[in-house]
């Protein structure tokens, strides 16, 4: 089982995201920006950020760039609608492991990646 920190500001999306990888086995932490989720940081470690790109204030690459400095070990997948701003993902160096998924997509691609990407990590 792996502790995830769910970064998305759109609540519905989070909420099936959160339901999704709990049934999966999964500890999640949901918070509905990246404001919220530095604070959930505070608090304990994580395996895996899941984080939309595009929020409001906190965005998931500036998120992705605090979570990887305070947890360096800490995995990132980056969830958006956008293709654009997935491809300036890929160029910022955010994370270079950091892999993007595109919305929309199946719940169970979802929970596939992040079961792919804890795999390498162990």
């Amino acid at each position: 089982m792996a502790s995830i920190l769910l970064a998305e500001d759109d609540s519905s999306l989070r909420t099936f995201l959160a339901k999704a990888l709990g049934r999966a086995g999964h500890m999640v932490t949901s918070c509905e920006d990246g404001v919220e989720a530095i604070a959930a940081l505070e608090l304990r470690d994580y395996d895996l950020l899941l984080a939309d790109i595009v929020m409001p204030g906190v965005d998931g690459i500036e998120l992705a760039q605090r979570a990887t400095a305070h947890l360096p070990d800490i995995k990132v997948l980056f969830i958006t609608g956008f293709a654009a701003v997935a491809l300036n993902a890929q160029k910022t160096g955010a994370n270079r492991d950091a892999k993007i998924l595109s919305k929309p997509f199946h719940l169970r691609d979802l929970v596939d990646e992040v079961d792919r990407i804890l795999q390498r990590a162990a």
